[in-house]
């Protein structure tokens, strides 16, 4: 199934049919964005990819707001229709606020991944956070190259 256009006007990489903005940073591993805002805080998503992937959302369960996450580990529960599993975290940090209309309807995920289907923003412990991430016209590439490693399979 081909991912939907939710951009309009934005810059965008495309993958396989799913827009990546290239104004947003990328955990590629776990297909998360970020976008960095004003008060040194981070929103953070699912890729229109992962959310094509995982079918139907159905349940959106993040963490409470002030508890802390580590990097690798979970800030979020995504129940859908083929799959449930971890919003992994690029960076340690703790959970400032959490998208309560996503509680109230996962599907958003589907409909606007890049826009009301954000899941929490969060405050990341350290300065070099951005450090692993991926940018601009790279996230082409190294999507590419992680979509042909099969990795994803086996999550």
């Amino acid at each position: 199934m081909p991912c939907p256009n939710l951009l309009g006007t934005l810059t965008v990489v495309v993958i396989q049919g799913c827009d990546f903005p290239d104004h947003l940073l990328y955990d590629v591993n776990n297909q998360i964005w970020y976008e960095p805002l004003e008060e040194g805080t981070v929103r953070a998503g699912f890729t229109t990819w992962a959310t094509n992937l995982m079918g139907e959302i159905l349940v959106f369960t993040p963490k409470r707001i002030g508890r802390e996450f580590e990097k690798g580990r979970s800030f979020a529960i995504v129940e859908g229709g083929k799959w449930v599993g971890s919003a992994r975290a690029a960076f340690d940090g703790i959970v400032v606020s959490h998208n309560d209309l996503l509680v109230r309807s996962p599907d958003l995920l589907n409909q606007d991944a890049y826009g009301r289907g954000w899941m929490i923003i969060g405050r990341p412990k350290r300065q070099n956070w951005i450090e692993e991430l991926v940018a601009g016209q790279a996230i082409g590439p190294a999507v590419e190259v992680w979509i042909a490693s099969g990795i994803y399979k086996n999550r």
